[in-house]
């Protein structure tokens, strides 16, 4: 027997298990729209004259991120919205997302870049791997990432980036950083309130959004998105946290919202200890970082 709509008496479309309901399609969209525009307004004003870049890898959360935020300020001719791509050069995988990105951007015409490890810092991702074995994939990845993602932004004068982490993504974050006892690391986590000199601050706008939602709202409203998986991920601790999550939240429905809440509420007060580090400029390239030398240009030299 199909289910009805807990609001109206169309058929459901999905459970909501850690609420109780059953949405139809329209009361879905609404439901997955609302808390998005709720999130955003939470995480900061966007002032007249904002500039927002989309951290955008063709996957579906990154994907509905941009989508979701041109559907907001698409009305405000005071708000531009960009998108960034970073093309680690992983044979198979990046050039196939690169693809649908790019045709994302045209349909829905927001300005697209795309800023590369090959150009930017002399080696793919692929070149990094069979030259180097003493860090992890990950490691190399999300040093170089957010070092290309902050420079392009930069380069653009953008005021903000948005990131696609969702619900499981953010709750997986939070946990692992209270398992290794890294509190500076867990006070550093996104949103960014306090803006720091060369640092762009990122929003997150479907961090409350549980992934299978994202996946859902991606596929009844048409939206093309990549869902391949990175080769280099079956090597990441994550998915040991994620597999404690997902047994979690089927044994105790909410569990990943209530370790966002509860991680909300004693921000503040890991702020106030380990707050924010002062910045100089790399000695070698010029970006902002805590010490002389950038972990990126550390990792480099490591690699040369």
């Amino acid at each position: 027997m199909v289910k009805k709509c807990s609001k109206c008496n169309k058929p459901s479309i999905t459970f909501i298990r850690y609420n109780g309901t059953h949405l139809c399609k329209e009361h879905f969209i609404e439901y997955f729209e609302k808390r998005v525009k709720k999130e955003i307004k939470k995480q900061g004003k966007t002032e007249s004259g904002s500039r927002i870049g989309v951290a955008l890898s063709g996957g579906k959360d990154s994907t509905v991120t941009l989508f979701m935020l041109k559907k907001i300020f698409s009305k405000r001719k005071d708000v531009d919205l960009f998108a960034i791509s970073v093309d680690e050069g992983i044979k198979d995988y990046r050039d196939k997302s690169l693809k649908i990105a790019r045709e994302n951007c045209k349909e829905i015409e927001v300005e697209h870049h795309i800023i590369s490890f090959k150009e930017t810092i002399g080696y793919t991702l692929d070149e990094i791997v069979s030259k180097s074995k003493d860090l992890g994939e990950c490691t190399y990845c999300g040093v170089f990432r957010r070092f290309c993602l902050n420079k392009k932004a930069r380069e653009l004068e953008l005021n903000k980036i948005a990131t696609g982490h969702n619900l499981d993504d953010f709750s997986q974050s939070i946990l692992m950083n209270f398992v290794n006892g890294d509190l500076e690391k867990l006070a550093r986590l996104g949103p960014h309130i306090k803006v720091q000199p060369g640092l762009i601050p990122r929003i997150l706008p479907l961090r409350v959004i549980p992934e299978k939602e994202v996946t859902l709202y991606a596929i009844i409203n048409n939206i093309k998105f990549y869902d391949g998986i990175c080769p280099y991920s079956i090597h990441a601790l994550r998915g040991k946290f994620r597999d404690i999550l997902d047994e979690l939240e089927y044994i105790n429905p909410g569990t990943r919202h209530s370790i966002v809440k509860s991680y909300d509420g004693i921000k503040d007060i890991l702020i106030q200890k380990f707050p924010p580090a002062k910045l100089n400029k790399c000695k070698i390239c010029g970006e902002p970082t805590s010490q002389e030398i950038c972990k990126a240009c550390e990792l480099l030299r490591s690699l040369k």
